[in-house]
């Protein structure tokens, strides 16, 4: 049976990538699940499957070096998929130390464990280990608005804010392990994910929690920056095929060929909700465009992103299924059938049920 150790999975790409791989795989697969459980991290993610004998749940840090060293010597570990990390920009702008000790230094505590327990007495590593760092298309800057003008792998590292400068750091950290070391790496960038589970300080989840009840929705600027959406389970379907797949060193970029500005966002998902909504949920009267609310700009925010994902399609054959109309239906259905999620996650319930559940195991 494959073990796979992976960091940050009550969050919300990590909890849709064990679902993923467990729907895929089922027992043929061990995950053990590390997550220090900050405000994005949320075991409700995972209560469907906290019972299965092939999970296993365990809360630490990725910067606690003992912890970790102790998980890879209790178990033998055949991938490490690494989510964890500090993600929103705007929470980087006000506090960037958090965000370089968690994604710099916790990288490179992940690396270090795994280079441990991985490596043998020639210096070359077991058979059939692979360490897949999961990151972002920010690392590479800002686009033009030219829709011929794509992020490629080869794109030069250009990050403007605290958050993509410490993805940046850590993609090049885990890079100079593959070349060091030769450790057995590959890393991912990612456009910009939506679907279930997304804590709503992003802006899908925001913008449909605010409409519901009726508060302003805040736009930054003009509303005319433009982000490439990509759905969370073809994400984790990448990143699946990219650890198997992908070649040691190498960078892959998952994309979902669903560019958007953020107003025309906004206003596909009041039209959604227009359209979802019965007539007799008194809720509906509130969805309207007249809460569109124009706020001053993030600091550094990047006008375009657009990832062009032609390397991952030619050598490993993934490329996105879920067209973004489809998608963000499926998102909006999810958010309106799971209301005590949301109201748990914006009161900090949340953390209670990590307390009742596993509180005494």
């Amino acid at each position: 049976m494959r073990t796979y150790l992976v960091t940050g999975g009550a969050g919300f790409i990590g909890s849709n990538y064990i679902h993923y791989m467990f729907e895929k795989y089922g027992d043929a697969i061990r995950i053990i699940n590390v997550d220090k459980l900050t405000y994005a991290g949320n075991l409700e993610n995972l209560k469907d499957i906290e019972d299965k004998p092939n999970y296993t749940f365990v809360k630490a840090d990725i910067c606690d070096k003992e912890a970790i060293a102790k998980i890879f010597e209790e178990n033998d570990i055949d991938r490490v998929v690494h989510f964890a990390a500090e993600s929103h920009v705007d929470r980087s702008i006000k506090n960037p130390e958090v965000f370089v000790q968690t994604n710099v230094l916790g990288t490179a505590v992940m690396l270090n464990c795994a280079k441990a327990a991985w490596e043998q007495e020639d210096g070359t590593f077991k058979d059939d280990k692979r360490f897949l760092h999961v990151s972002t298309d920010e690392v590479y800057g800002s686009l033009p608005d030219d829709p011929n003008a794509y992020f490629y792998e080869t794109t030069p590292i250009d990050p403007h804010s605290p958050y993509s400068s410490s993805k940046a750091s850590s993609d090049l950290l885990v890079k100079a392990y593959v070349d060091t070391y030769h450790f057995p790496a590959i890393i991912t960038n990612c456009s910009n994910n939506y679907g279930p589970y997304q804590f709503p300080e992003k802006l899908i989840p925001l913008i449909i929690n605010n409409a519901l009840a009726g508060k302003n929705l805040p736009v930054y600027g003009d509303g005319k920056n433009v982000r490439d959406w990509l759905y969370v389970m073809d994400h984790a379907k990448g990143i699946d095929m990219a650890t198997e797949g992908g070649r040691f060193g190498e960078r892959y970029n998952i994309g979902g060929h669903n560019e958007k500005q953020n107003i025309e966002i906004i206003n596909i998902i009041i039209e959604t909700l227009q359209e979802l909504l019965p007539d007799s949920d008194p809720r509906k009267a509130n969805v309207t465009k007249d809460l569109i609310t124009y706020v001053t700009d993030r600091k550094g925010h990047d006008r375009r992103y657009a990832i062009a994902p032609d390397k991952i399609k030619e050598e490993i054959g993934w490329y996105p299924e879920t067209m973004f109309k489809d998608g963000i239906r499926l998102t909006i259905k999810w958010y309106l059938e799971n209301e005590d999620w949301m109201k748990n996650v914006t009161s900090g319930d949340y953390q209670k049920y990590y307390e009742g559940m596993y509180a005494n195991r």
